[in-house]
């Protein structure tokens, strides 16, 4: 996630307050809960900081819905949070008890911090994420007036966390609702795509973020600007990864170390949590927003993690057309300049969410939540299913064509290809906005402009007879050759809105989903492989699933380049490595992408009849 997104969320979910929009709110809630802030022993010594809001009445045990962050707990001391009357406001009224707690090495617990620490214990090892839950949860079960259930939610780096929680199986823990959970930083989410840095996120995130601190603190001071300018002009500039280093006035030790781990190895493979949650064996909610540019990775493979548990248990899935944090605050209906129409569509988040943890944990209501809800864009209506895969779903192959033709049928071409040359010193912005941070709204935004280019390709279908849907992941094969030893391919779908609607959004190209995938790695991701110059190879990779509806006389488009800048790193387009390569190690590169019959470059969709 990047800074504006942390802040975004930390105002949302974890500000300090300097009081309620009403002083009778205030006293309202202080005089119904109790405050205590403790230090909670982990099993190696280490104490966390953990503040805990307490229902002062006694009449009854109260179910504890925690939050373990390491983004602050805040606001320390005697002063209560404000979501306690904002998201929380359901679950206070119900008495729940309220746990706030700073991980491992974060604010003001005790400890050293680690991004993305193993889940599994290393030989020598006492403690990680999954122990200080258990460790927590128990503390908690002994010390305050609870029922015995615990439920764990939070989003992004705190939806992992939950994940962590719901592994340690302490007998209390019941139920978790991860949002938007982190999954695994080098195949998709915040750091890496395919292989592929996510540049001006994973470095903003860090610069911020991933800092050194000598001693626990109830702040973090601010770390100065690195440029004044716009992102584009100022990565461009600064030529290399290498060259970022020189900006670094104190240590970032994540991003220094990633930079000695360019392929998946074993230090990413250690950092990849997914496999392990087929051991949870409780009931989760998972939460994401089809529009998330941090974290819709994490969210689909954890949901898809959890689908494969060898122990049954109750699993739900809510996809909303949400962006990173979409579905806290406003009614989360419009991104960009697209509308999903003018339902709050974040009431639905916050009913469905407080329906399983009142079932779970207070013992109220009756479960029969449908297991996925999701929102389809275009149509902008949710479904439900029994299951994902959706069982109507057919995988549907989409043919590129000559003459930027995309179609259903095979190409019948034997020699047919589109070239374009790719040049790093010039490349292709993921945005037509200027400005100094991405915004999340890249991910619907109008692709006219990077036709503009020579350097970006396109296929587009004749209007549509009828309408048609897409519920799944996207399945991307191309048969390319390119004249150096590697380069990276961005394919985008888009969804072409007709020129004679009476609308503003004539014409309009739609992002529905798009993703770059490196192409050193289209073999493997731990032993990546050299591109032979002028021989055709194939590239195949996953684009993050979709729920849209292209509606009739609406076209299909593909979009497909070899850059995507800033979001994601420049390729040098030769096999070197890319964290260390010098600003003259930066060629330019032809690409052709085939479409014949026998080198047939195809998109494979999710089509819901």
């Amino acid at each position: 996630m990047n800074y504006k997104q942390i802040v975004l969320y930390l105002f949302l979910s974890f500000s300090t307050f300097q009081g309620y929009s009403q002083p009778a709110e205030k006293q309202q809630i202080e005089n119904e809960y109790a405050k205590r802030e403790v230090m909670i022993p982990m099993r190696d010594g280490t104490k966390l900081y953990t503040a805990i809001y307490e229902p002062r009445t006694k009449q009854q045990r109260h179910p504890i819905l925690m939050f373990r962050t390491p983004y602050g707990s805040g606001p320390y001391g005697k002063q209560f949070t404000g979501t306690l009357k904002s998201e929380l406001r359901h679950y206070t009224a119900k008495n729940y008890i309220i746990v706030w707690q700073d991980v491992r090495g974060r604010y003001m617990s005790e400890g050293e911090y680690e991004n993305m620490r193993p889940v599994v214990l290393a030989r020598g090892e006492k403690t990680n994420d999954v122990t200080d839950a258990y460790d927590t949860a128990d503390w908690l079960v002994k010390h305050t007036h609870n029922n015995g259930c615990i439920g764990v939610t939070g989003s992004s780096y705190l939806g992992y966390y939950a994940l962590t929680a719901a592994l340690c199986k302490h007998p209390s823990i019941k139920a978790v609702c991860p949002q938007a959970p982190i999954g695994d930083w080098f195949m998709g989410d915040d750091v890496h795509h395919n292989g592929a840095l996510m540049l001006t996120d994973s470095f903003r995130f860090l610069w911020e973020f991933g800092r050194y601190r000598s001693n626990p603190s109830p702040v973090v001071p601010p770390s100065k600007p690195y440029y004044f300018t716009d992102e584009y002009s100022f990565f461009l500039r600064m030529g290399t990864i290498s060259d970022l280093l020189k900006l670094q006035t104190d240590s970032l030790p994540f991003w220094n170390a990633m930079l000695e781990h360019p392929d998946y190895d074993k230090w990413w493979q250690l950092r990849n949590p997914l496999k392990q949650y087929e051991k949870i064996d409780i009931p989760v909610m998972v939460v994401g927003g089809l529009f998330d540019a941090e974290d819709a990775y994490g969210t689909w493979n954890s949901y898809k993690a959890l689908a494969r548990r060898r122990q049954a248990a109750p699993l739900y899935l809510l996809m909303g057309p949400w962006e990173h944090g979409g579905w806290l605050g406003g009614n989360g209906n419009r991104l960009g300049e697209i509308s999903f129409g003018s339902e709050d569509l974040n009431d639905r988040f916050r009913t469905l969410q407080q329906r399983f943890f009142d079932y779970y944990l207070n013992h109220e209501g009756v479960m029969d939540l449908p297991p996925v809800t999701m929102f389809f864009t275009g149509e902008n209506c949710w479904r439900t299913f029994a299951k994902l895969p959706a069982e109507k779903v057919e995988i549907t192959p989409i043919y590129l064509h000559a003459r930027g033709v995309l179609g259903f049928d095979e190409p019948a071409e034997t020699s047919s290809y589109t070239q374009y040359v790719s040049d790093p010193a010039h490349p292709v912005p993921y945005t037509n906005a200027i400005g100094r941070h991405r915004n999340a709204s890249y991910m619907t935004e109008d692709q006219r402009f990077a036709l503009r280019r020579n350097d970006v390709i396109a296929f587009v279908t004749q209007p549509l007879e009828h309408s048609l849907t897409l519920c799944g992941a996207v399945g991307v094969n191309l048969s390319t050759s390119i004249s150096t030893t590697d380069a990276d391919f961005v394919v985008k779908l888009i969804d072409v809105f007709p020129d004679d609607i009476d609308s503003k959004q004539a014409g309009y190209q739609m992002l529905v989903r798009g993703d770059i995938m490196r192409g050193r790695y289209r073999n493997s991701f731990s032993k990546p492989e050299a591109f032979i110059p002028n021989e055709i190879d194939r590239v195949a990779f996953p684009l993050a699933d979709i729920a849209h509806t292209f509606l009739k006389g609406h076209r299909i488009m593909v979009q497909i380049q070899s850059s995507w800048f800033p979001l994601a790193d420049r390729n040098p387009q030769q096999f070197i490595n890319i964290y260390h390569c010098t600003k003259g190690d930066f060629v330019k590169s032809s690409v052709k992408i085939y479409h014949e019959g026998t080198h047939a470059s195809k998109l494979m969709l999710p089509v819901l009849r």
